[in-house]
């Protein structure tokens, strides 16, 4: 009946060995220099073959150490070209603002010249087009007048309407002939300012 009891305990041992040993390494690590000293002539009194072992680990320990200054010089560096990288390309975007600007006002005489010349187009389309219907109510007028059956027109006064009627649709031809002509030059002066956009 005791048997079980001691494999229960030799088992508890087991499992509490590899925490003692974490908690020994932690001790052990947060001891000063002087008293590590003390621990590893003690150490090596009872077990001169240790020494191999110590080695080792001043070995590896140096090595870590080594590896750790690299990364935080490393980062240093890093952090300082990434620093200075920022710098430069706030520095290199002022500048190129400056430059784009300047550059785009060597544009702006031509940019001007074609903005103008297509405000004078349109307003001249929009004066013929007011010119045009102006004159498209009085041949519709003069037309209805000729045509009205209860008129009392002499020969001579419906000649002389009729030949009024001609000329202003002569001049509604020439008006929309015009009006063709401005439609085209204002898209293509629209056509022109689209090109040359910076």
């Amino acid at each position: 009946m005791a048997q079980p009891r001691i494999r229960s305990l030799g088992a508890g041992l087991l499992c509490l060995r590899p925490l003692t040993m974490i908690l020994l390494a932690a001790g052990l690590a947060s001891c000063a220099p002087a008293k590590r000293d003390d621990l590893i002539k003690e150490v090596l009194k009872a077990d001169p073959e240790f020494s191999a072992v110590l080695e080792k680990h001043r070995e590896l320990s140096s090595r870590i150490e080594t590896a750790k200054r690299e990364l935080e010089l490393k980062r240093t560096t890093i952090e300082r070209n990434i620093s200075q990288l920022r710098k430069d390309l706030a520095a290199a975007a002022t500048s190129a603002r400056a430059k784009t600007s300047e550059i785009k006002k060597r544009m702006e005489p031509d940019q001007q010249r074609l903005t103008m010349a297509l405000s004078l187009s349109s307003e001249e389309l929009r004066a013929k087009r007011i010119q045009r219907a102006s004159l498209g109510r009085s041949i519709a007028q003069l037309r209805k007048a000729l045509n009205r059956k209860d008129a009392v027109w002499t020969p001579e006064e419906r000649v002389r309407q009729q030949a009024q009627v001609d000329e202003m649709l002569k001049d509604a031809a020439r008006l929309d002939g015009e009006m063709t002509g401005l439609k085209q030059n204002v898209r293509l002066l629209k056509i022109k300012l689209l090109l040359i956009k910076l």
